[in-house]
């Protein structure tokens, strides 16, 4: 299961706003996904974390999900949400993918074995490209797996191109809840 945190854009009371952006808009457009896909949404302009705590015990509890296989992304805000998130509850996750967003570097040490892979827009004007790369070097210097994907390009929506991309969800179904792999970097090759 993948819970997809939407951007500020997409808050409000029309549940079709959802489908405008990110993970949702891919969904909508191609489809073809191994997962099942949450994407709730949010009036405020803020995700409210013990909300989110709530729709994946219910969604979890009520659907068949494979609880060590749940996965966590979200753009812009939601990109926020995910870092919170999953400071929050990381033994929840299998793997997260926090899209420009903002994160606290203090958090890296409950993040560590939560396999991050990040991305940024180069461009980005809204969120600076500096708030991924310093969460993901935090997570690192703890000993994490964390990796950043900048797409020079782009400016605040690099979400297009990540969730178009087939090695995204690849990368998250290499990834089991309490099966972390280790930092790749300093390993001999065979």
């Amino acid at each position: 299961m993948i819970l997809a945190l939407h951007g500020r854009g997409e808050s409000g009371d029309d549940i079709n706003l959802v489908r405008r952006q990110g993970l949702p808009k891919r969904v909508e457009e191609s489809g073809g996904l191994p997962f099942v896909v949450v994407a709730p949404q949010i009036s405020e302009w803020l995700w409210q974390i013990p909300a989110l705590e709530v729709v994946l015990d219910e969604v979890v509890t009520r659907f068949r999900i494979d609880r060590d296989r749940v996965y966590l992304t979200g753009n812009s805000m939601g990109g926020n949400g995910t870092w919170e998130l999953a400071f929050r509850q990381p033994g929840r996750f299998a793997a997260i993918a926090p899209i420009c967003g903002r994160g606290d570097p203090a958090w890296a040490d409950r993040l560590r074995d939560v396999p991050t892979w990040a991305f940024h827009g180069g461009a980005d004007r809204i969120v600076p490209p500096s708030e991924s790369e310093r969460m993901v070097e935090a997570i690192r210097s703890a000993g994490g797996e964390a990796r950043l994907t900048i797409d020079p390009g782009a400016g605040h929506d690099s979400w297009t191109r990540a969730y178009a991309d087939p090695a995204f969800y690849r990368w998250l179904l290499e990834h089991r809840r309490g099966t972390r792999r280790g930092p790749t970097r300093g390993r001999p090759a065979g």
